[in-house]
């Protein structure tokens, strides 16, 4: 099958107008070529692959950081230091031209403005230029982290001009209802980006390249404007919530498009090479058709030197979706544990009357060890944020333990919880925590897991260490309620040995029969992380 071909068959994926019988040439087609160059197709089946030694992401950015162009700087200075973290993989902040230096970057303006060019006020995005990113991930590099990019595809906001065209007012709860006939607006949706003058790319977005608008300049009223032409129209393959959830904000871009699909393509051929990515965060996924999500991260797998780590943010707190969702993209990317999120919200506000046997069950961890990235909070769920969802502080511990100090999973720290959260109402990070967890993580959490989920209120697992990680195995205990205590066994391999609390809740040794069996505690509403003296 030539090139040319297999392009046209891509468009006749994502557009749902090619044979099944096509669509399985297709597929044979991409996995002969994967195969011959020795590309892989998907994430890692195993995180140890790609992640050895325990490593975890952190998404090094949160809501309210300065604007003064400095934080890709204080990311090349932090390099060292996250790496003896035990930091494999750092989440960038957007690092696209937004609408203006004060805009966290998901006003997405120019892709291909990394820092580069004057546009929207300034050269430098809020983070700081071009420039000074690419020597920020130079540095993750010489330190063996990976970059990975926060991919905005969904939406374009900050048009440098208007256009008149014609669409319907659907209703903003359920948006297969129309509620006008059809009329004229003139909105934002024309992006010419003077600033780059071509370079790069040459292309032109007008509004034949979106579904929908959200703001009349002519009459300014806020709504949402549905546009219409041939063969437009929200796509079916998105979440339905909200009836149809392809609008989300600005002007939302129309995966269906062919001219479209081919500049977006060209995009992400073009920002691995540029930026030497090892992977992808994709945000909001739930509102972009999946089939264009697949050959997207096909497309940029089959065009990148090296594997790529792929991650999206399907936002939803019901596991079945995100399980569904996998299936639909046929397991190409791996999910944020959006629903194991809401489990720990949940249980930080219930407290004791919460049972902390269940706390995975109905999680995306439950049913996709491999393609599932866990996290305590983000930039989305911090206070002040329109998904605000916090977890409360006295369980916070408890739920990085519980993603930290596990098998299973690739867990994301959150770089709010960790150097704190500013803006004004400051919240302080948990440094001295983390680092605890961190260092238990590196160090110490390996080798076969053995549960003790027998008590409501008082859980704990035992990790029994490995023979590549010297002094290796622990003891991780908590509870939700009055101070807790269990009776575990550590097998024989540890019989007769002290084991401690490195996070010195608890003072007293716990000594080992020669079963190696050990009553361990905790303090209520807290933990204790053993290791063996």
């Amino acid at each position: 099958m030539k090139k040319k071909e297999l392009s046209s068959l891509i468009h006749e994926k994502i557009l749902e107008t090619i044979s099944d019988e096509d669509e399985q040439a297709l597929k044979s087609t991409i996995e002969n070529y994967a195969e011959k160059k020795n590309i892989p197709l998907y994430n890692p089946i195993s995180i140890n692959e790609s992640h050895p030694n325990n490593t975890v992401m952190m998404q090094y950015f949160e809501w309210y950081l300065p604007n003064d162009g400095k934080h890709w700087k204080r990311l090349q200075q932090d390099a060292r230091h996250l790496k003896n973290l035990g930091v494999g993989g750092v989440w960038l902040p957007p690092f696209c031209k937004a609408t203006g230096t004060n805009d966290v970057g998901y006003g997405i303006y120019d892709l291909y403005d990394l820092g580069e060019f004057r546009q929207k006020g300034s050269i430098r995005t809020k983070y700081g230029t071009k420039k000074e990113l690419k020597k920020a991930i130079s540095k993750l590099h010489f330190f063996g982290i990976q970059a990975y990019g926060d991919i905005i595809l969904n939406h374009k906001a900050g048009a440098d001009e208007t256009e008149t065209f014609k669409v319907v007012k659907v209703d903003e709860e359920n948006r297969n209802i129309e509620q006008s006939d059809a009329f004229d607006i003139e909105g934002w949706t024309k992006f010419t980006f003077p600033g780059r003058k071509n370079k790069y790319s040459d292309f032109k977005w007008n509004f034949q390249h979106f579904t929908g608008v959200n703001f009349d300049n002519r009459t300014g009223e806020s709504a949402i404007f549905r546009i219409l032409g041939e063969d437009k129209g929200f796509s079916p393959n998105v979440s339905d919530d909200m009836g149809n959830y392809d609008y989300l904000m600005f002007a939302d871009v129309d995966y269906r498009n062919k001219e479209v699909i081919n500049e977006t393509l060209k995009w992400g051929t073009w920002i691995i090479k540029e930026l030497n990515l090892d992977g992808m965060r994709l945000d909001a996924i739930k509102h972009i058709d999946h089939k264009f999500m697949e050959s997207f991260i096909t497309h940029v797998r089959l065009s990148s030197k090296k594997p790529l780590y792929i991650v999206g943010e399907y936002w939803s707190p019901d596991d079945s979706t995100l399980d569904q969702y996998l299936k639909d993209t046929d397991g190409l990317l791996a999910l944020f544990d959006v629903s194991l999120h809401y489990r720990f919200v949940e249980a930080s506000h219930a407290g004791r009357d919460y049972d902390l046997t269940t706390i995975f069950d109905n999680t995306l961890l439950s049913r996709h060890i491999f393609n599932c990235s866990t996290f305590v909070d983000n930039h989305d769920s911090q206070p002040g944020q329109a998904l605000e969802s916090w977890v409360e502080d006295w369980f916070k511990p408890l739920a990085y333990a519980l993603i930290l100090l596990r098998q299973d999973g690739y867990p994301c720290i959150f770089y709010g919880d960790y150097y704190g959260i500013g803006g004004e109402n400051p919240i302080p990070g948990k440094k001295e925590m983390l680092d605890i967890l961190l260092e238990a993580r590196l160090r110490y959490a390996y080798g076969e897991q053995i549960d003790y989920f027998d008590h409501a209120n008082t859980i704990a697992w035992i990790r029994l260490g490995d023979d590549k990680h010297k002094n290796s195995g622990l003891v991780c205990i908590m509870s939700n309620g009055d101070d807790g205590n269990k009776l575990l066994n550590l097998t024989e391999k540890f019989a007769n040995t002290t084991w401690y609390d490195i996070t010195k809740n608890i003072e007293h040794d716990v000594v080992l029969d020669e079963d190696g069996n050990g009553e361990f505690t905790c303090k209520g509403g807290s933990l204790s992380v053993y290791i063996k003296k």
